[in-house]
């Protein structure tokens, strides 16, 4: 029986995190497209929406995925997660303790959290009850301002190494980074503007799927 933090039950992963950028029937089309593609987990972070608005969009784009193997989490929202019947919660760093979220979840609900640093990492794998960590700023990334430290290669090879959880990086990546993301150890990575900004939303997915599902 797999358990939460077990490789087996999600890497490698290509996430897409919508984020507010997109919206309407825009971001109805582009999940659609983006699921038909092969993009693996839909992240949904949309801070500036209420409970019920939220609770909405979450069943828009579960609706946009239908028929196809991609599952969405909601961004720190347990409640509106469960409400929609999203397949789990994605949780900040500052965010309650992923034990809390597994005692009150059922079987096979997904729980990822955010960690920026060696330290976070190993303290959100400690306590077993994450599915995926999501690592980053990896390389300098658009979304981040001009001061932004990104953390590099090497950090994210030492996050991978010490941890059991499936590690997914994010952070400026491009399909000609991905493979040097894989090697340092991530399962997958999540993005933003590689999937909305790209040409070829079909190709970009496609040659992710292919360093990462080796």
């Amino acid at each position: 029986m797999q358990k939460p933090g077990d490789p087996a039950r999600l890497a490698p992963t290509v996430c897409l995190i919508a984020d507010g950028s997109i919206s309407g029937t825009r971001l109805v089309t582009f999940i659609g497209a983006a699921t038909r593609a092969g993009v693996d987990l839909i992240q949904l972070r949309a801070r500036h929406l209420e409970g019920g608005a939220l609770m909405a969009l979450a069943r828009t784009i579960i609706g946009a995925a239908a028929g196809t193997p991609a599952r969405l989490v909601v961004n720190d929202r347990l409640d509106v997660a469960i409400g929609a019947g999203a397949a789990g919660v994605h949780l900040r760093g500052d965010s309650f303790p992923s034990a809390r979220v597994r005692d009150v979840t059922p079987s096979g609900f997904l729980i990822g959290c955010s960690v920026h640093s060696e330290e976070e990492a190993a303290a959100a794998d400690a306590g077993g009850c994450c599915d995926y960590l999501v690592f980053g700023s990896v390389f300098p990334s658009a979304s981040k301002s001009a001061d932004h430290r990104p953390a590099g290669l090497a950090v994210l090879r030492r996050v991978c190494g010490r941890v059991r959880t499936p590690v997914l990086a994010i952070g400026g990546i491009t399909v000609a980074t991905a493979l040097s993301v894989r090697e340092a150890g991530a399962a997958g990575i999540a993005a933003i503007s590689l999937f909305r900004d790209c040409a070829d939303l079909g190709q970009t997915v496609g040659a992710l799927k292919r360093i990462f599902d080796r």
